[in-house]
């Protein structure tokens, strides 16, 4: 993979062709188990080297085998068959079951992880400063990055005024999010990162400057009603969310009139394109 194009259909592994869909409505990758694990196991078979695995996984009470589904994949013929697939996470549970030399480099990576993740929790600003080195790494600025970090820790004291006022579900979350999202923008929040042209990425590192503000301006003003009003309730915080998300819409209003032009822009600070396959 270069730095110009990111291929759903990804070469991995010594070039082999590994399927790979992206599930739009649940903004996941799902790979193709057969391909994976011909290509870790270097089976002549890959597919009966997954029955097998499927089998003893399945005996062992493994849930990769319980979160398998199937996709119609288009096969070397030119034919689409039902495949089994995972997602990511499920992938790498996978990859651990397979005893190859091929899987040991990323069962090293995996356990490598894990150990900086225990590391992170007996000191939290490990994981601030490996954010800071991964923005900097894909090529932000320092006044880009200061503005990054203090925007999560704004979005966290949102989420906690949220929690006080009763919601604890993610789902939930995501509703007053894109309640803001649609107030000002016309967009929630997924239907912006499709404009972007995004998929896995994140929506607040592809804004630009302008985007950036209106979404602050929308959250903190949110956040500030919250604080008054004491909403409670899933319904309640969507009036408050769209009465924060008003503001900004104001302040957007005002400023396309005053530069002639929209300030949502499909623009984004990839440096690949997505080549679809349909």
């Amino acid at each position: 993979m270069n730095q110009d194009k990111m291929y759903l259909i990804s070469k991995l592994f010594n070039n082999d062709t590994v399927r790979t869909v992206w599930d739009k409505e649940n903004e996941k990758y799902f790979i193709s188990v057969v391909d994976i694990v011909g290509v870790i196991s270097e089976s002549k078979d890959g597919r009966k080297y997954w029955n097998k695995l499927k089998q003893r996984l399945r005996e062992e009470g493994n849930e990769s085998v319980t979160n398998c589904h199937q996709l119609k994949l288009k096969a070397s013929d030119g034919k689409y068959y039902n495949t089994d697939v995972v997602d990511i996470e499920g992938m790498f549970r996978i990859i651990e079951s397979i005893p190859s030399k091929n899987a040991e480099p990323i069962k090293q990576w995996l356990a490598k992880l894990g150990s900086e993740r225990i590391d992170e929790v007996f000191d939290p600003s490990i994981a601030t400063q490996r954010s800071i080195d991964l923005y900097r790494m894909k090529g932000y600025d320092e006044a880009w990055i200061s503005r990054r970090i203090k925007g999560i820790q704004d979005r966290k004291e949102l989420t906690d005024i949220w929690k006080d006022g009763g919601i604890t579900d993610d789902k939930e979350y995501a509703i007053l999010t894109n309640e803001i999202y649609k107030e000002w923008s016309g967009m929630n929040a997924k239907e912006y990162k499709e404009y972007k042209n995004l998929k896995k990425e994140s929506l607040r590192d592809n804004m630009t400057r302008i985007e950036e503000i209106l979404t602050d301006l929308g959250e903190e003003v949110t956040k500030e009603l919250a604080k008054e009003y004491r909403p409670y309730g899933l319904e309640q915080n969507k009036l408050i969310a769209k009465a924060g998300g008003g503001t900004a819409k104001v302040a957007k209003d005002d400023i396309e009139r005053k530069l002639n032009k929209s300030v949502i822009t499909n623009k984004n600070n990839l440096n690949y394109k997505y080549l679809d396959k349909k």
